[in-house]
């Protein structure tokens, strides 16, 4: 896990440096090389707050970091599309994927960061097991969430995906066994579930854990079921096809996998968010 940041450019290869949205004079830093500028879109927790910690590290190394936060997962990826922002970070590889499949955007994954384990909240029932027969379950209209949702009930032992259905891809059509008929409510934008969960609606609700953070519950305490960390869900900072070369970019995806930022990660959301290196 441990890497070296302090020595990943020279001064001479962050005077060179090409990177995304530097104006053509840039600006001098302190040690007299030029600041080069990117910037992030990202989701308020844990995503900006990760930014705002690498930031003064990036400083260090010639770049001057700009987030600019958003509240949903469509605007970050119509404002690198357009290039308003140089990368986003907000979104996890199979989300990533379904939007490239949709809009046609010509997005590259330029790095891992971390994964959010989604949970299963419930202010009736203690435990997964626990839910009676025809509960209903609320969840986000992003069907890029629901194969990760049916894939822990599955888990679970609760319900069972046809066979040979590639789970990550998977919808609530590919349910074969549903024993206790649940019932899935699928209509709602991710960032209302904490509310629905707090006004008591549905049986269970499931939350990302960058909203559940935001909200300010605790996923492994106040959760009644959470997903495995080995989960495929990994956060990613994605780029325009062709940045992911650029030295700025993979300077900052260095930095967030350094071992100082993945401490930070740990410490500050206690196995909730979980650091990858790939």
């Amino acid at each position: 896990m441990k890497k070296t940041i302090a020595g990943l450019f020279t001064a001479a290869s962050i005077f060179t440096l090409a990177a995304c949205g530097t104006s053509d004079e840039g600006s001098q830093g302190s040690g007299g090389e030029e600041t080069k500028e990117i910037t992030v879109g990202a989701s308020n927790i844990p995503h900006a707050e990760i930014l705002e910690k690498a930031k003064p590290i990036l400083e260090e190394e010639g770049i001057e970091l700009t987030i600019d936060t958003y509240q949903d997962y469509v605007l970050p990826n119509k404002d690198l599309d357009s290039g308003e922002i140089d990368a986003n970070y907000f979104q996890h590889i199979p989300y990533l994927e379904s939007q490239i499949a949709d809009h046609e955007y010509d997005f590259v994954n330029a790095g891992g960061i971390h994964i959010e384990p989604i949970g299963v909240y419930s202010k009736k029932y203690d435990s997964l097991e626990d839910l009676p027969e025809g509960a209903t379950i609320l969840m986000s209209n992003s069907v890029a969430d629901h194969g990760r949702i049916l894939t822990l009930l599955e888990a679970k032992g609760l319900i069972k995906i046809k066979e040979g259905v590639e789970k990550t891809a998977a919808t609530l059509d590919d349910i074969e066994e549903n024993p206790k008929n649940f019932e899935f409510d699928y209509e709602y934008e991710a960032a209302l579930l904490p509310q629905l969960y707090e006004n008591e609606e549905g049986d269970a609700v499931v939350i990302n854990s960058n909203y559940a953070i935001d909200s300010g519950l605790k996923p492994l305490e106040d959760s009644i079921a959470i997903e495995d960390k080995e989960s495929p869900y990994v956060n990613v900072i994605a780029v325009n096809s062709g940045d992911e070369d650029n030295e700025a970019i993979q300077a900052l995806v260095e930095v967030l996998r350094s071992e100082e930022i993945q401490d930070f990660i740990l410490e500050e959301w206690g196995g909730a968010v979980v650091p990858v290196q790939e």
